[in-house]
């Protein structure tokens, strides 16, 4: 069984995570938008990801007694000045969702609540994963600023990626 402030962390985490699904949506469609159709595919892509990640929480939560509390999801911004402000807004809400993780592991271990400790485990190699890729897309995006080429490329690049 799940404490009752375990349960409610991990519901607060899985409207995060269809926020972050959300929020990846809003910037794919901006991309769309600007015929950036690679980027798109990328943050479609991260979008489906983190939808997977709040049904990974909602399976933990149903598989340990609790209690699934669905609530509304906040409604994410709609435009960016750039492509390079959109991957820093990328990098920095991937961080938020670290800095949430690394809460509620320490929130587990407080509870003495091994068994979600042993499941947000995934969840810290996942944002190590996630941080080093929004990094490198950025990284990316500023080495070809002024570069109208180079960016026709990183978009063909970008939209090569394989959902998981």
């Amino acid at each position: 069984m799940i404490s009752q402030k375990m349960q409610n962390a991990f519901n607060d985490q899985l409207n995060a995570e269809a926020y972050s699904s959300y929020l990846y949506m809003a910037m794919a469609a901006w991309c769309e938008a600007d015929n950036l159709r690679g980027a798109a595919r990328w943050l479609n892509v991260q979008g489906r990801e983190e939808w997977a990640h709040a049904m990974k929480f909602y399976a933990h939560l149903v598989e340990r007694g609790g209690r699934v509390q669905l609530k509304a999801i906040e409604a994410p911004p709609a435009d960016w000045a750039s492509l390079e402000a959109m991957f820093e807004a990328v990098l920095g809400h991937e961080r938020k969702v670290t800095a949430r993780i690394h809460k509620l592991l320490a929130l587990a271990q407080q509870e003495k609540d091994p068994a979600a400790g042993v499941f947000l485990q995934w969840f810290v190699t996942e944002q190590v994963e996630e941080e080093a890729n929004a990094t490198q897309v950025l990284h990316d995006v500023k080495m070809l600023a002024g570069n109208p080429a180079g960016l026709v490329m990183l978009d063909h690049q970008l939209g090569a990626r394989k959902a998981d």
